[in-house]
């Protein structure tokens, strides 16, 4: 089954709303391990509104299972990534004022610097993930990039979702044949739920992990954090 990776940026976003340290973030992930999660992901941005650099770094020390880190592989982002080394970098070819990640990467146009950031992450040993839509081109450049995996981008899969679920998974399982055949894994990522997630998971049985967050976030405030983890869990069995 894919790994579940849970992106706790609302939980320090709510955090510094208020300052101080409620909820903590360190505290929140290690609950978040205890009940079933496979993984804990990050997106510090170089505004630091949500999740900070340092908690990247105390984060490093008690993850149990894999962390994952998000980010565009500017030079504040690199020395902190170089330096925490977490399990995995997902390169997001985000702006620094942008709200949310809205695109993946032009892997053509930008093959040469993501092979160059790709091979500094590799020295240190960690497992490379690139954001990219469900394009066959995009994904056929980014093998040559040297990448371990690559994060489908899935907002075009959630908005259709509801109106026609064949046609909004057809992209994403043409993609992940590809990415097979090149010897790419594959992520994926935004916008799924608890209503979209069985339907995306039963469809790509390539899929090695899928992260999020928002949705995640948002109902486990109706359901509590335990019981929508369990659900997710077996959704993506």
């Amino acid at each position: 089954m894919a790994r579940l990776s849970v992106n706790i940026n609302k939980i320090a976003t709510l955090r510094n709303a208020r300052g101080g340290n409620i909820p903590d973030v360190i505290l929140a992930a290690q609950r978040i391990e205890s009940y079933g999660a496979q993984g804990i992901t990050v997106h510090p941005r170089p505004d630091e509104r949500h999740i900070r650099y340092d908690d990247v770094k105390q984060l490093k020390k008690v993850v149990q299972t894999e962390l994952n880190v998000e980010g565009n592989p500017v030079q504040k982002f690199m020395d902190l990534v170089t330096n925490v080394q977490p399990h995995q970098v997902t390169l997001v070819p985000d702006a620094e004022d942008q709200l949310t990640s809205n695109a993946g990467w032009d892997t053509i146009k930008h093959k040469d610097y993501l092979k160059e950031i790709i091979s500094e992450l590799k020295k240190n040993k960690i497992r490379t993930s690139i954001f990219i839509d469900p394009v066959q081109e995009q994904i056929e450049n980014a093998v040559k990039t040297d990448t371990d995996r690559i994060e489908l981008y899935t907002e075009s899969y959630a908005d259709q979702f509801t109106h026609d679920p064949k046609q909004a998974i057809t992209n994403f399982v043409k993609s992940a044949d590809v990415a097979t055949n090149l010897g790419l894994g594959i992520n994926a990522g935004h916008d799924l739920n608890l209503q979209n997630i069985t339907y995306f998971a039963k469809n790509i049985a390539q899929l090695d992990e899928v992260s999020i967050g928002h949705a995640l976030i948002a109902e486990s405030l109706y359901e509590g954090l335990p019981k929508v983890i369990n659900k997710y869990l077996k959704f993506l069995k």
